[in-house]
């Protein structure tokens, strides 16, 4: 028989063993440091803004980390302990399998030196969404990026429409239409617009890298995000999924979405890609688009409102945003109610509300209807080559079109 002494002996025994291999598993760039080095780490880059990983403080090699993570799980530490470790090391193997260097990804080392970057998240999307059939808000979020790549390839060349010469002839030409009707309308003008006819032709090269900044920040941001959840499930499932969200990184709204993913349903699979749709943008970004909005005197309002006048999502049947709700006002001239019609969106991309009415009411159904409704017709879109696809998308190629309708589209009628 067992004697009580022999059982607490075992049980010391027990405990050593475990320590031991804590230990001894850790790779030699760890060497014989405790786990509790990833243990309560804080998360000091959890908005992106900066190179490396979550924590700038753990490394983002992706063995070390994964070494780690085995020995916490081994040793029984709850997860919500180890939560910065394991969001770093599924970012760490999203990165490794987008090509992305996390230490070489600074968005303060502006445009030209992560216009690379720029391309693979996006190509790291649709990579995802191929390879899960229930992957949907990866297929939209790469469509997306196509536009969204060949703007930064704009910016990025003299002559495109976010170029400074282009952007004041988009704040000229404006300007011009403008100064073409009744005074009483163009006053009822909002105030983007009225900054896009007066302070749009002032803008300067800083202001346009300033604006960058702020947009490879968020692109930063929503990778870090949302590539960690997928390469979690991926690999393990929901289980991955839960343990990565025990720490409070992740809501029950998040988790509830990749619940109905997992369940396979396309009415499961629609609900997760609006959900994850919304965290996205109602989560991860709104702040940044709050600061970017009110960022740089006014030039904040005129270069998001410039960036909502062009845009043009690349998902067939979705809507421009001038298309989804263009501008429209009224006034009494000569006594006579009259209104007038322009091409220009009648929001600012940058605020929340109508940002998100657009995405549920527009962008979402269309991918959704690609997907679900007409399954044999996605491939030509989301197998197709990242970079041909975004070259049809620039500015560029779309100019003649795009200024037909800046120049045309305003017509003054009784009201």
């Amino acid at each position: 028989m067992t004697t009580r002494s022999q059982r607490v002996f075992g049980e010391v025994i027990a405990a050593f063993l475990v320590a031991v291999l804590a230990i001894v598993h850790l790779p030699a760039v760890v060497g014989a440091q405790p786990y509790a080095v990833y243990l309560d780490v804080a998360a000091d880059n959890h908005d992106g803004e900066l190179a490396g990983g979550f924590s700038t403080t753990l490394t983002t090699d992706r063995e070390e980390l994964g070494a780690a993570l085995d020995v916490v799980r081994a040793a029984g530490v709850t997860p919500g302990r180890y939560q910065t470790l394991v969001r770093q090391y599924w970012l760490s193997v999203g990165a490794e399998n987008a090509g992305i260097d996390l230490a070489e990804w600074d968005p303060a080392r502006g445009l030209d030196a992560n216009l690379d970057t720029v391309d693979k998240v996006y190509v790291n999307y649709l990579r995802l969404y191929n390879s899960h059939d229930g992957f949907w808000w990866t297929g939209m979020a790469g469509l997306a990026g196509m536009s969204f790549a060949a703007g930064f390839w704009d910016l990025d060349e003299v002559g495109g429409l976010l170029s400074v010469p282009g952007m004041h002839e988009v704040g000229t030409g404006v300007g011009g239409a403008m100064s073409g009707v009744p005074w009483e309308l163009a006053a009822e003008m909002p105030r983007d617009v009225r900054l896009l006819a007066t302070a749009g032709p002032t803008l300067t090269r800083p202001d346009v890298d300033w604006y960058l900044h702020r947009l490879l920040i968020m692109q930063r941001n929503i990778f870090m995000d949302m590539v960690p959840m997928h390469e979690a499930y991926l690999a393990g499932g929901l289980p991955a999924v839960r343990e990565l969200a025990a720490g409070g990184a992740y809501d029950d709204y998040a988790l509830e979405a990749w619940r109905m993913l997992d369940e396979g349903s396309p009415d499961g699979r629609s609900e997760a890609l609006l959900r994850m749709a919304s965290r996205e943008q109602n989560q991860i970004i709104a702040d940044q688009w709050d600061v970017t909005a009110a960022g740089r005197g006014d030039f904040g309002r005129v270069l998001t409102y410039i960036t909502t006048v062009g845009g043009a999502p690349d998902i067939p049947g979705a809507s421009t945003l001038g298309e989804f709700r263009p501008l429209s006002v009224r006034a009494d001239v000569n006594g006579q109610p009259t209104v007038l019609h322009t091409p220009l969106p009648a929001f600012n991309w940058a605020d929340r509300e109508p940002r998100w009415e657009y995405i549920e009411q527009d962008l979402v159904p269309a991918f959704r209807s690609l997907v679900r409704d007409r399954p044999e017709e996605a491939p030509r879109y989301l197998d197709v080559g990242f970079r041909t696809r975004a070259e049809q998308n620039r500015i560029l190629v779309r100019l003649p079109v795009f200024a037909g309708q800046m120049a045309s589209g305003w017509a003054v009628s009784p009201g």
